[in-house]
């Protein structure tokens, strides 16, 4: 097991084919909507706290968005129409100024009906459920309507399990004459959308919980609606523990996994005022301070002094520090309200996988596992695969399977060597407690010969990129090695 230490600190299309980049016009104003959501509920709860001594200020705005400053010339701009009496400054052709647009408003196709939206029934219902989650209800009431669905899947990862058949009576109330059914399979995280079984079941449409949209809908195999759960937070307490415990000026990269995005984004101007430095770093193609257990952002340790993840339990968190093992990391939990510093034995783990990888390069028989969870397995990473041991003359056999155990590998002692093209995850953590090596695609190409390791490669680093833009998680038919990151 690896050595995993706390120091607590003051607290106060096809199955591969994924999303290439988040920019479809419906997930990018609801995630801006989010945000915005957030940095009202901010500005509020800072109101409320005002008569505290450490309540920071937060930055005024009448009520209005601020407009993103993108050009360059702005102030001169403005320079020049002060000194005109506000009039507008005509500008020639030339110049790089150019003035925000208003951000449009929703399209009509997801704008949910006042009558949804005002529904007194509706919102007593939704009053049964937290009220600092948000699982928009509304929301998937009027997809469910307005889709025309019968049957309706709900798919929940198992911490929020305990609200499904309260969120399907809800659906089934107002949505009169539909069917939902609670998919029961264990969800790990994004990669395990299952589209595949909801289909089989006769469904005609998905409502996939608390995680982003790693498979997007033109891929999945049926309609599928994606509710990130956005999760409010004590944020004043967030503010005054990170007050209490750095120092002004310090550069600090912020990272959480989805449910709480809207919440890191509504932070940072906020942090900012009190005179933080503050990097939301992101990995494409996911969002914006997004982090999984297998991927996330590289970041120099001379533009960042210290990694915040904000989140509960370490699976994300570690993942952001195997891919920045000098940065030292913090870890913000926002049930308990604690911030901990983190620590990660990163010269036991990459030891493990280096002696896992010797004893493959000489292995007379492989196993390739492609995991049929969800969407974990990527058919055309396996062929990739099947092509270099054929290249070598190194025989092998195909495994299906939907959870990897010891027991089951095992069970067949005539394999040398597994590859397995689920998590990579299960080999850097439980790697050492199966019979034989249980290598990731990109070890299994290190122990052919194909790429090198990450000490001559990769700095010393780790790589942590699986669902990268060009990760070996999105291989695509006619993929080469010499593209892929890692």
């Amino acid at each position: 097991m690896l050595k995993n230490r706390r120091d607590y600190i003051d607290s106060a299309a096809d199955r591969g084919e994924i999303r290439e980049k988040a920019e479809d016009d419906e997930e990018e104003e609801e995630e801006e909507e989010a945000e915005e959501r957030e940095r009202e509920r901010v500005r509020a709860e800072m109101a409320d706290n005002k008569d505290g001594n450490d309540a920071p200020a937060v930055p005024q705005t009448n009520g209005t968005r601020v407009p993103k400053k993108r050009f360059v010339g702005r102030k001169t701009a403005e320079a020049q129409a002060q000194r005109t009496g506000g009039e507008d400054v005509e500008q020639s052709h030339t110049t790089a100024i150019q003035t925000a647009s208003t951000r449009r408003g929703p399209r009509a196709l997801n704008q949910i009906p006042a009558a949804i939206l005002e529904d007194e029934d509706i919102k007593a219902a939704i009053s049964l459920l937290p009220h600092n989650y948000s699982f928009e209800i509304p929301k998937t009431i009027h997809r469910i309507r307005s889709s025309g669905a019968k049957r309706v899947a709900l798919q929940f990862p198992e911490g929020l399990l305990l609200f499904a058949t309260t969120i399907s009576d809800i659906l089934n109330q107002f949505c009169p004459g539909i069917e939902t059914v609670i998919m029961g399979d264990v969800t790990y995280g994004a990669c395990c959308i299952d589209d595949y079984t909801a289909r089989a079941l006769g469904c005609d449409l998905l409502v996939h919980y608390a995680h982003s949209c790693l498979i997007p809908v033109d891929v999945t195999k049926i309609k599928t609606l994606y509710i990130f759960v956005d999760i409010g937070i004590d944020t004043p307490h967030l503010i005054d523990t990170l007050k209490r415990n750095f120092t002004s000026g310090q550069r600090i990269a912020v990272v959480g996994t989805i449910q709480f995005n809207a919440t890191l984004h509504g932070l940072k101007p906020v942090l900012e005022k009190e005179g933080f430095n503050i990097t939301v770093p992101q990995i494409m193609p996911l969002s914006k301070g997004e982090i999984l257990g297998c991927t996330s952002p590289r970041m120099s340790s001379e533009a960042v002094d210290l990694l915040l993840y904000l989140g509960d339990g370490r699976f994300h968190l570690e993942s952001a520090m195997i891919h920045n093992p000098s940065i030292p990391a913090y870890r913000y939990d926002p049930y308990s309200r604690t911030l901990t510093r983190e620590r990660y034995d990163h010269e036991e783990m990459q030891d493990l996988r280096r002696k896992a990888i010797d004893v493959a390069k000489s292995a007379k028989r492989w196993g390739i596992i492609l995991g049929s969870l969800g969407r974990q397995g990527n058919p055309n990473t396996m062929k990739m695969i099947e092509e270099h041991l054929n290249e070598k003359g190194i025989p092998y056999v195909n495994l299906l399977l939907s959870e990897i155990f010891p027991g089951k590998l095992a069970s067949m002692p005539d394999v040398d060597c597994w590859v397995q093209i689920a998590c990579p995850r299960l080999s850097i953590d439980w790697g050492y407690a199966f019979p034989k090596p249980l290598l990731t695609p990109y070890e299994a190409l290190i122990a052919l010969g194909i790429k090198e390791d990450w000490n001559k490669a990769n700095g010393g680093i780790y790589p942590m990129d699986f669902y990268a833009k060009e990760g070996l998680g999105r291989i695509k038919p006619g993929t080469t090695v010499a593209s892929l990151a890692g």
